[in-house]
């Protein structure tokens, strides 16, 4: 009989801290190598299709059961599976909840918990705080799309959109292109707007961060524009760009909602995509037309491939770009768009590296799951 005793670790959010989960540059790095595995093939995410972004739980606007959540500005709940090869070979899967109200209790809009299992049993092996995780990979997924295709020595970055999500990609862009000089910034609220500045002026002294009055100016002369605004569903609350703004060269990352010219889109601009296979998977779960109601780049090309407009074979992959199996930038003058829509992959390769910080460094918390199971 073999030891029967199954124990994980837990990390707290300052355990996660003290493990590296802010360090940008090591999550770029670990990003590059997730999207070379992805773009190889050696991974597994959840759905018939192994492709789904994860399982999505709502709530009905109405219901006869007192207790029943009702829908309500981002409030859902969603578990994110996947399978990562290469040298992560992990497992795991994300789980949160996300609720706008939670703003009034000074916790953040989402809050998140990942669990990393041993890929042969399924045991645990850490239950980790997922928040802090989950931004920074988010936010290092456009510092992965500016190293491998934006142009060399960009020096002009746009940003719209003053939350969390640019605030980590700002981060990124750091990393990935050193060569940035200015940082042109629209919100739609002037006191977050400004905390984004102050926040992003402390942490990077060296750059010219400007506020700008539209999004129109955030675009303009920029080599790297990024659009991570919230809004409610509907393509007329969506971002809209003009393609006229958009300067010859520019990449633009697209981690939100957006809205633009299909003519552009279609004959103009170079379509890449973290994942062409998770967008499929999209297409399948959502149908079309869709992009009313997930209003991110990835479902607006479903649309136009469902209408007979665009063929999915035009859209590049991000991690066939990072594998070698795909050219990147190709000239100075490419406008690129960038479609990011977040993966589950992305969690777990980043999970399993703070994790494995955790265990060489002493850190976290060892909680016994049982000494031996009551029921075999």
């Amino acid at each position: 009989m073999t030891d029967q005793r199954i124990d994980f670790l837990y990390l707290n959010e300052q355990d996660m801290v003290a493990a590296g989960v802010t360090d940008m540059a090591s999550c770029v790095d670990t990003m590059v190598e997730m999207f070379s595995a992805l773009g190889v093939g050696d991974y597994i995410m959840g759905g018939a299709n192994r492709n789904s972004h994860g399982v999505f739980l709502d709530f009905p606007e109405t219901s006869e059961f007192p207790n029943m959540p009702l829908a309500g500005p981002d409030r859902r709940f969603m578990a994110m599976p996947a399978y990562l090869g290469g040298s992560f070979d992990a497992i795991g899967a994300k789980w949160y909840g996300s609720n706008v109200a939670n703003r009034e209790r000074g916790w953040p809009r989402s809050i998140h918990m990942y669990t990393l299992s041993d890929k042969d049993s399924g045991a645990p092996l850490a239950v980790m705080s997922a928040n802090l995780l989950s931004a920074y990979r988010t936010g290092a997924i456009p510092g992965v799309g500016a190293r491998l295709l934006a142009v060399e020595n960009a020096r002009v970055l746009g940003m719209i959109g003053p939350g969390v999500m640019n605030s980590t990609s700002l981060e990124a862009f750091v990393v990935a292109r050193p060569s940035l000089e200015v940082v042109k910034v629209f919100g739609r609220s002037a006191g977050s707007t400004q905390a984004f500045v102050d926040r992003a002026a402390e942490r990077f002294p060296d750059l010219k961060i400007d506020i700008v009055d539209s999004a129109e100016a955030a675009v303009r002369e920029s080599d790297i524009v990024s659009v991570a605004t919230s809004t409610a569903a509907g393509a007329e609350n969506y971002t809209f760009i003009e393609e006229q703004w958009i300067k010859p060269g520019a990449l633009i990352c697209l981690p939100a909602t957006i809205n633009l010219d299909p003519d552009f889109v279609l004959k103009r601009a170079r379509n890449v995509a973290d994942s062409s296979r998770m967008y499929e998977s999209y297409a399948e779960e959502l149908g079309a037309p869709a992009h009313d109601i997930v209003g991110i780049l990835g479902v607006f090309w479903n649309d136009l491939i469902a209408a007979g407009r665009m063929d999915r074979s035009s859209i590049g992959d991000l991690g066939s770009i990072a594998a070698g199996r795909e050219a990147g930038r190709v000239s100075d003058e490419e406008i690129i768009l960038l479609a990011i829509g977040g993966m589950p992959v992305e969690d777990v390769a980043w999970a399993s590296v703070v994790y494995r910080n955790a265990l060489e460094r002493g850190i976290g918390t060892t909680l016994i799951l049982w000494d031996k199971p009551v029921l075999t």
